[in-house]
């Protein structure tokens, strides 16, 4: 929305001129600001949300809310207006992720056109009962372990994964710039990675993409896998109840942003056993991993 006093606007030049004297735009100008008592107002963001612009435009500037600073790229690299010497590089996939609300580091992979984080989410506070709409992130450790978080990410039920929220690309409990992977987005992975995928099944399907996608250490019985495109799947097991977890080492569960009906939601599924994905739905209060991947 543009508020003004006047805002003249010489299509024929493709003209914009916002004044309070009612001039038109220079001739030589194609956007015209002229005022005595208001400035403009460049966009203001961190230094974290600045290295994410996507393929930012030579000649962008900003402010940098963090130092105070004005920022312009040069095509490949930002630049402090006030300080040549000042410069910060674009962050690019593949590079470590800091989530600014704990300082947790993630690492990143691209697969295929998408960039997921190629490490389970462990963002929260542990809870052994059930989480609850408090305006907190709450998760499970395996069998109340914090070491267990640490090892292999927090569990989530998938209410609280999703922040109470439904619809596509819901941030949830990722952070900001990431959101939580639909259904069609691990299908868009899981076909890149092996053709053979049928995304539309439920089942255990593909060829070999389950080895592929697997760690390479950490499997029971050391059935690990080749981790072939980086995204590093560990077997974090699962949270059924208050007191019962299982499949730690042997099945890695990631859940899915879409919902099957009102009380079970989609997921993907790796085994020790098997060198294929499984593609189910489960109750929504289980505690399942949680991988986020790039908006």
């Amino acid at each position: 929305m543009i508020t003004m006093t006047t805002f003249f606007w010489n299509i024929a030049c493709s003209q914009v001129s916002i004044n309070t004297d009612g001039s038109q735009a220079n001739a030589s100008a194609i956007l015209d600001l002229k005022s005595t008592s208001k400035g403009f107002l460049l966009p203001r963001m961190t230094t974290w949300q600045l290295k994410n612009i996507s393929n930012p435009a030579a000649g962008l500037l900003v402010f940098n809310s963090d130092s105070s600073d004005f920022y312009g790229f040069n095509g490949n690299e930002w630049i402090s207006m006030w300080n040549s010497s000042d410069t910060i590089t674009c962050w690019f996939c593949g590079d470590p992720i800091t989530d600014i609300r704990d300082g947790s580091i993630y690492a990143t992979v691209l697969i295929g056109s998408q960039c997921w984080m190629a490490e389970n989410l462990n963002i929260g506070t542990m809870i052994n009962n059930t989480p609850t709409d408090n305006g907190l992130i709450e998760k499970f450790c395996y069998a109340g372990q914090a070491s267990n978080c640490d090892m292999y990410g927090g569990l989530y039920d998938w209410d609280e994964m999703m922040q109470y929220s439904t619809g596509a690309t819901v941030q949830g409990i990722c952070p900001a710039g990431w959101h939580l992977p639909g259904d069609a987005e691990w299908c868009t992975m899981t076909t890149y990675v092996d053709p053979t995928v049928n995304c539309n099944v439920y089942a255990w399907n593909g060829t070999n993409i389950g080895f592929k996608l697997k760690s390479t250490s950490g499997w029971y019985n050391g059935w690990n896998g080749s981790d072939d495109v980086g995204f590093t799947g560990l077997p974090g097991g699962v949270r059924v109840s208050a007191v019962f977890y299982d499949y730690l080492t042997t099945y890695g569960e990631w859940w899915s942003a879409d919902p099957y009906n009102e009380s079970k939601a989609w997921y993907r599924s790796l085994s020790c056993y098997e060198n294929k994905i499984g593609r189910f739905n489960l109750t929504k209060s289980y505690g399942l991993s949680v991988r986020c991947i790039k908006d």
